[in-house]
């Protein structure tokens, strides 16, 4: 399993670090200051040429935020950030076939059209700018170093030119070696999680817990179980891929399984940097917001 997933992370934080080299951050900010559908589009396709993983995503994701990006198109990079990826793909079409990578890359523009619909109904502008004042503050919460670094080439000129360039070749290996440092902790306590939980959890119990005798209630109690899962675990990134993989072959569902593994921007230890970064009010989206209609051509941040 170790030496599936090292290739897959290198191939995609190869490619990754080829687009963040040439494309410098301003430009991503600069693109990024409205919520239209072609925006979010854009901060999806952005998000899913960074990083994979779940913290710096979210670091990422307020850097851009506080630089001018709305708070919708933040909220589209961080999640295509973390499950559009290439690497989380390639990851599990070969540690759980390729329906799984699937149900990720078709999930993961559901859930940024869903946030987009859900922040356009229930985020009032006043939450809005507390929202804004509460992540001006800077407080710390994880790989801030992360989010404040540029590498990318600042000389003009074409792609290639850029790339193949002495500064471009530095860029992509600074990038490349930078994302190794994001997902290294998550991925080795991934492997140690799951590891365990393979070798001293009977499978008898996760049958038992997942009702895998039953199929109907275990596809209704799978979704549920999972995202619970998830925000219990303390693994996020890819790290909680191999811990998806135990699961799997315990009994949990399909939709189990899927709602596990996008549940990771949502584990305990992020919800809590949410709140530092956000305030807990705006990240709670109160469901007495009114709507605003109809979607307009400028940022609502």
């Amino acid at each position: 399993m170790t030496w599936e997933i090292t290739w897959a992370l290198v191939l995609g934080f190869g490619l990754s670090a080829v687009v963040q080299a040439v494309v410098p951050r301003s430009t991503v900010e600069r693109l990024l200051g409205d919520d239209r559908p072609r925006t979010l589009v854009l901060a999806a396709g952005f998000g899913a040429a960074s990083s994979s993983c779940s913290y710096a995503a979210v670091a990422l994701a307020r850097s851009l935020f506080r630089k001018g990006a709305s708070f919708t198109a933040a909220m589209a990079f961080e999640i295509a950030s973390t499950n559009l990826v290439i690497e989380l793909g390639v990851i599990l079409a070969l540690l759980m076939g390729w329906q799984f990578t699937l149900a990720e890359f078709v999930g993961g523009p559901i859930m940024i059209v869903l946030i987009a619909v859900g922040f356009r109904l229930l985020l009032r502008e006043r939450l809005l700018r507390e929202a804004r004042e509460q992540a001006d503050r800077g407080l710390a919460g994880s790989m801030e170093g992360h989010a404040a670094m540029d590498m990318s080439v600042q000389r003009p000129g074409e792609f290639a030119r850029r790339l193949f360039s002495r500064d471009g070749y530095t860029a992509v290996a600074h990038v490349f070696v930078m994302e190794w440092a994001a997902i290294i902790r998550d991925l080795v306590i991934g492997l140690i999680v799951a590891g365990a939980i393979a070798a001293w959890v009977p499978d008898r119990f996760w049958r038992f817990f997942f009702v895998a005798g039953h199929p109907l209630a275990a596809k209704l109690w799978g979704p549920l179980i999972g995202p619970v899962l998830a925000i219990v675990s303390f693994v996020c990134s890819v790290g909680n891929v191999p811990l998806a993989v135990v699961l799997w072959k315990g009994g949990l569902s399909f939709g189990g399984v899927v709602t596990f593994i996008f549940a990771d921007l949502i584990i305990a230890l992020i919800l809590n940097i949410y709140r530092k970064y956000y305030g807990a009010r705006p990240c709670s989206c109160s469901a007495r917001s009114t709507p605003r209609w109809p979607w307009p051509a400028t940022s609502s941040s």
